[in-house]
């Protein structure tokens, strides 16, 4: 019943405000100027009279179905929806079926698959043959990242388009459509109205269920901010811990503290938290950000960071939230230095690329005669007892040159290192250079 309802343009008088609100051309949606508008990539398949494959990829709510639904009726197509999350083989087969008789009476067919990353691999390679003969032109909409979650195949037969969430000037023109559709104000003060948009968070759908909400209040009183908030649930904010704006804002907090930006560093962590992020990942993340980022230009942001994790398993959420927050600040504004991070990394290069070499046999443990008669210890000096407290003697093997891994750019504690490695350096070639006299 709602397809007859959807084909004759009526909706039933029960049908939500967002499906009364629907655009009825691609003129009237909002927010994705950047694809619809002139000139955007999606307008110009329009003017050219022919659509291809596409998968539009963005948050909930804004506008996927509409898209798809308007483009069709713009093309003259045929419009097919099908939803992977209660469709299977069966289902896919009847659709191309469908569009495979449409197509022998030359009528073209816009099969919109609806959370296209949910089918499996196998049924996503199944679009594969029809969409190469021109059998169906593909739309699919996806809330997540096509590059993990689609097939290769299936990607390049087809434009990925990415949507933007909708800003508060797309949200405010919602509900301005929502006002005169009903032929009334909101009941809301500005600064409630504002909140209201907010609390959307970028969802155009959701932000017209709550307007429905609110619709049916009394005109009176207006409500402010608090009795908005009364009103209406706030739900969570969209974060999927497996999936890719987990490792989007795991990203945006580590290259904030890299950059020194405590400010938003916290935001960052405050988003994770909030969205139900596993505080010890977080410590576990904080931890290694004082290894790679920090390192011996403030040694003591490692013991920070680990006693962050320590508060935290001792009190918890909420209160040992505030431990993370001050190991992420500690972290973003310590001086920074790659030094030991690059060493290691190096040092990790040469022992792959050196194979066995032994050690020099000076610094050989010598536990037995034998190995005492095979040289091994011998001529080893140690350097607290020598005049300098430095030796200068030979480390790598002898059959290697010596190499510099660690190379400290002198930022906060590695200042006085790099002072150290240089004195010791100029010592060690003054050393060999008497020995080599010698």
């Amino acid at each position: 019943m709602s397809d007859l309802f959807e084909a004759s343009g009526i909706h039933p008088p029960d049908a939500p405000l967002a499906d009364r609100l629907r655009p009825a051309t691609l003129d009237q949606v909002v927010g994705q100027d950047h694809l619809l508008g002139e000139g955007g990539p999606i307008r110009r398949m329009i003017e050219a009279g022919r659509l291809g494959s596409m998968i539009l990829w963005g948050p909930p709510g804004t506008g996927k179905t509409t898209i798809a639904r308007l483009l069709a009726k713009a093309a003259g197509y045929q419009y097919q929806q099908i939803s992977a999350v209660f469709s299977g083989v069966a289902d896919l087969k009847k659709a191309f079926e469908q569009a495979r008789m449409r197509r022998a009476a030359g009528q073209s067919t816009l099969l919109f698959v609806d959370e296209i990353h949910r089918f499996n691999r196998a049924q996503q390679d199944g679009f594969l043959p029809f969409v190469e003969e021109g059998v169906v032109t593909l739309v699919g909409a996806t809330t997540e990242n096509p590059s993990f979650e689609l097939n290769g195949a299936l990607l390049s037969r087809s434009q990925v388009f990415v949507l933007k969430r909708l800003d508060d000037a797309a949200l405010d023109q919602l509900l301005s459509r929502a006002e005169a559709h009903e032929d009334r104000p909101l009941p809301l003060t500005p600064e409630a109205r504002h909140a209201l948009t907010a609390l959307a968070d970028g969802d155009g759908r959701y932000l017209l269920t709550m307007a429905e909400t609110l619709f049916a209040l009394p005109p009176e009183p207006m409500l402010d901010v608090q009795a908005l908030a009364g009103t209406l649930q706030r739900r969570a904010p969209a974060y999927d811990k497996s999936r890719e704006e987990h490792y989007n804002l795991i990203s945006a907090l580590h290259k904030s503290v890299r950059g020194s930006d405590p400010d938003a560093a916290l935001y960052w962590l405050a988003r994770m938290l909030n969205g139900g992020e596993d505080p010890l990942y977080l410590a576990r993340r904080i931890v290694r950000m004082a290894v790679e980022d920090i390192g011996e230009a403030d040694p003591l942001s490692i013991l920070v960071a680990n006693a962050a994790k320590e508060t935290y398993d001792f009190l918890g959420s909420p209160e040992g939230e505030l431990a993370l927050a001050q190991a992420v600040v500690h972290l973003a504004t310590a001086p920074k230095s790659v030094g030991v991070y690059e060493a290691y990394k190096a040092a990790k290069r040469a022992a792959a690329e050196t194979g066995s070499l032994m050690p020099p046999a000076h610094i050989r443990n010598a536990p037995t005669k034998l190995m005492k008669s095979l040289g091994y210890g011998k001529g080893y000096q140690y350097d607290p007892d020598t005049e300098t407290g430095f030796s200068g003697a030979n480390y790598f093997p002898d059959e290697m040159e010596r190499r510099t891994f660690y190379k400290p750019k002198g930022e906060g504690h590695e200042a006085k290192i790099k002072e150290r490695l240089e004195h010791w350096a100029a010592m060690r070639a003054e050393i060999q250079a008497g020995k080599g006299e010698d």
